[in-house]
Parts: structure tokens; C-alpha cells; sequence
């Protein structure tokens, strides 16, 4: 099987509800674009999460930075933002990170200069090709429907 070549989407927003749901549209389109359509709802609520993270506890109208880069067979989703606090993983919940982490293989946070970025990874591999089906027989055990040819003997 041959590994896609490296792809790369970057885009900063300020952070809404109206940006959140339109950029859950557009992480979709990239990743059926990219030909990982089925990967598109786990990494779209992942996504989410992070971006409802950051409109919750940096609050709305700040600017934040989302990154989709796929090399190979693993895909990485990251946000930055510019609040320098870092995120926990809460006991018992069942949104924020912890949804994250389930729907992700791994994910981490890491301090930049000017604030924080938390990511998440998937292994993505493009499913490959089906085979088309052999062709059905045609009526009368005929396999084709071309004329015999008459050969001189």
C-alpha cells in the first residue's frame, strides 16, 4: 500500500458557537477530502470538545489556532490557544478530555510562548480499494458477447 503524501490545514479563529459548528464542517471536509471518511464523526466531536473547551474556560471571542496535519497513517488534530492554564482530566467525567481521550489513540497538552496547545491523535489509514466483482455470467454460459471468430484451418 502506498502512504499518502503529508497534508496540512491551519486555520485561527475567534472562538463562538457560530465558529465552533463551522469549523467542525470544515475538519470534516478536509478529512473526506483526504479520503478518511471514516474517521470524520470521531475526530469532528474530538475537535469540538477541544474548541468548546477553549470557548469555555478562556471564554468566547479569544483567538485560537486549529491545526489538521496528517503524515502517513496518523492523523494529528491540535488547538492553541493563548491561555497559559493548563487542562486536567476530571474524574468521572463525561465530556472535555475524557471524551477526547476516547475517541482519540493519544492526545497531550504541551506550554507554548504564548499560551498552551492540546492535541489528539488517530491512526488513519485510507481503507484500501475494493476489488470489483468478478463480472456476472451471461445467459447461456456465454462469458462474453463478442462473436466467435471463424479461423482457417
Amino acid at each position: 500500500m502506498t502512504v499518502p503524501l503529508d497534508r496540512h490545514y491551519l486555520a485561527e479563529l475567534q472562538v463562538s458557537a457560530e465558529r465552533v459548528s463551522q469549523m467542525r464542517r470544515i475538519v470534516a471536509a478536509h478529512l473526506r477530502h483526504w479520503d478518511l471518511d471514516l474517521h470524520v464523526r470521531p475526530v469532528c466531536r474530538a475537535a469540538e470538545e477541544l474548541l468548546t473547551n477553549v470557548r469555555r474556560h478562556v471564554g468566547d471571542d479569544h483567538r485560537c489556532v486549529v491545526e489538521l496535519r496528517r503524515r502517513g497513517r496518523h492523523l494529528t488534530v491540535s488547538v492553541a490557544d493563548g491561555d497559559s492554564r493548563m487542562p486536567r482530566l476530571l474524574d468521572g467525567g463525561g465530556g472535555g478530555l475524557s471524551r477526547v481521550m476516547a475517541l482519540s489513540d493519544s492526545w497531550g497538552t504541551c506550554r507554548t510562548t504564548d499560551g498552551k496547545v492540546v492535541w489528539f491523535t488517530r491512526c488513519a489509514e485510507t481503507p484500501l480499494p475494493a476489488e470489483p466483482p468478478p463480472p456476472a455470467p451471461l445467459p447461456g454460459g456465454l462469458t462474453s458477447w463478442r462473436r466467435p471468430v471463424a479461423v482457417a484451418v
